[in-house]
């Protein structure tokens, strides 16, 4: 019997006589479908096939998790989570009542990146405090950015508070903004370096020190000066490798 050239597949000889031409078709077919089975494994949403060591023949890779990356594990494709240089959204918050609090925060990552975006609230002018936990106690000191305003840019740190520089107009334009990166906050035997920079329309601050603390860093807060109620803005979190 005559082969194809590719896959093998048997046909009749040209000068074969088919006596039975649906039983040659079926063989055909089987040998088809097989074929095809074997180039095209995958069962779930998200497989990805590649080449196998046996010819004509494909190997499904199931879909990896949230973050992983593409890689090569023993000579074949593989999925894996990146060891550094990644940043992975850990959390995005949107801002409602006088205090945010967002705990459980991942344990994985060697910092953190904390963007305040866009805070509104409904009432008079007001200073913003993040803090890292109730009970950190926050060490450092910092200094005016530029300053447009008439008001002197807030740089200070007091006990737990850090005083993020959020007044003037931002409170009904939503102008305001920080980011707050804290480093070895996982640590359970050593404080936590920390630098922000935060600022509004009018003034900017920048401002730097430790969270004096041997315990990690799973939960911050927000808070208003004068708890006046946030309407509008977000809290992101970022774990850097």
């Amino acid at each position: 019997m005559a082969t194809t050239t590719n896959y093998s597949w048997t046909t009749p000889d040209d000068t074969a006589l088919v006596k039975d031409g649906a039983s040659a078709i079926r063989s055909l077919g089987t040998s088809i479908d097989t074929t095809t089975k074997n180039l095209n494994p995958s069962t779930t949403l998200g497989d990805i096939e590649y080449r196998s060591s046996t010819a004509n023949t494909n190997t499904r890779l199931g879909i990896g998790t949230t973050g992983q990356v593409l890689s090569v594990s023993g000579g074949v494709p593989a999925w894996a989570t990146p060891t550094s240089g990644s940043m992975t959204l850990l959390s995005t918050t949107a801002l409602s009542g006088t205090t945010v609090t967002i705990s459980s925060i991942n344990q994985t990552y060697n910092s953190l990146m904390i963007f305040l975006l866009n805070p509104t609230w409904g009432t008079g002018t007001a200073q913003l405090w993040l803090r890292a936990q109730s009970s950190s106690d926050i060490e450092g000191s910092g200094g005016a950015m530029w300053n447009s305003g008439a008001s002197t840019a807030t740089a200070s740190i007091s006990g737990t508070n850090i005083n993020v520089t959020a007044t003037g107009n931002s409170n009904s334009a939503g102008k305001a903004c920080a980011l707050w990166t804290i480093n070895n906050y996982a640590s359970t035997t050593a404080f936590k370096p920390f630098s922000i920079s935060s600022g509004d329309d009018t003034k900017g601050s920048f401002q730097g020190g430790v969270i004096a603390t041997n315990t990690a860093i799973s939960s911050i807060e927000l808070a208003n000066q004068f708890g006046y109620t946030f309407n509008g803005g977000s809290i992101v979190i970022y774990g850097v490798k």
